[in-house]
């Protein structure tokens, strides 16, 4: 039989396993500006990219549920649709690069890198995919 959760103790539990700069805005602030100060992180920005790459890869997903699930024609309109929204992800992926003092070519280089050391005959392995070697993210 299964268990029925107290509704009101999860909330609390969460309640508790919140960090303060999750939970108190004042603690956000002090944590924004303790990154910035501390590291040279540029808080905006990074969190600018976070929240849009999120955001529009949430809106290509939905023109792609709408057309594999729901019957949503694949067409001209529908593929200029994607397109919009995958110009809007390079928008904040652009965010994210000067963010991270970074380019798109340093960052395909790593991800080339990064899968040819996952993939070394240069092709797709189950196995390998769900069983990774320390240091593989």
């Amino acid at each position: 039989m299964t268990k029925v959760i107290d509704t009101n103790k999860y909330i609390e539990f969460v309640r508790q396993t919140t960090s303060p700069a999750s939970s108190d805005f004042a603690q956000l602030l002090a944590r924004m500006t303790e990154l910035e100060a501390a590291s040279d992180v540029d808080v905006p920005r990074l969190l600018t990219a976070a929240l849009g790459i999120s955001a529009e890869a949430g809106e290509f997903t939905e023109v792609v549920k709408k057309i594999v699930l729901q019957g949503k024609p694949y067409n001209e309109e529908s593929v200029f649709h994607m397109k919009r929204e995958l110009g809007d992800i390079c928008w904040y992926l652009s965010q994210a690069f000067m963010a991270l003092d970074t380019n798109f070519e340093e960052v395909l280089q790593m991800n080339y890198e990064k899968l040819s050391a996952r993939y070394p005959e240069g092709a797709f392995d189950v196995y390998r995919s769900e069983n990774r070697v320390e240091g593989d993210l």
